[in-house]
């Protein structure tokens, strides 16, 4: 179920007072919410000329003074995810991990394996390397 927000005190862009922040920045200072909920909303800029019409693109703000920090992953929560996007970023044929995720559903290899084009050098890593030498994703 859809939570209503339209109990919420809205400001307009640019007039939220301090210690109201998006999420987008929060991350930005390194905090998360920290389980505690919206407290107001922004309408988006474009709201600003038009003050009747109904905002469809609203951002949630959230208060900074009770935001925490964010959580650091464990090693072996980055263990993990470094495996993880290693399977999403390994040719099967040539073995070769590249530095972004492949069509694997769509090709079942990486594009140079699939059509015979050459690969750029800087986008992989050779599988001589190993897995032991990467470093972790995060």
């Amino acid at each position: 179920m859809l939570a209503d927000f339209s109990t919420f005190p809205t400001y307009e862009w640019g007039e939220a007072p301090e210690g109201l922040v998006t999420r987008r920045q929060l991350r930005e200072m390194d905090l998360s919410p920290g389980g505690h909920g919206p407290v107001a909303q922004l309408r988006c800029r474009r709201c600003l000329y038009y003050p009747l019409r109904d905002c469809t693109r609203k951002a949630l703000l959230y208060r900074t003074d009770v935001a925490r920090p964010k959580r650091v992953p464990t090693l072996a929560q980055e263990l993990a995810l470094d495996r993880a996007m290693a399977a999403r970023q390994t040719c099967p044929l040539c073995h070769r991990r590249y530095t972004y995720c492949l069509p694997l559903a769509r090709l079942g290899s990486c594009v140079p394996c699939h059509d015979g084009t050459p690969a750029d050098p800087t986008t992989y890593t050779t599988p001589a390397d190993g897995p032991h030498d990467q470093a972790l994703a995060a």
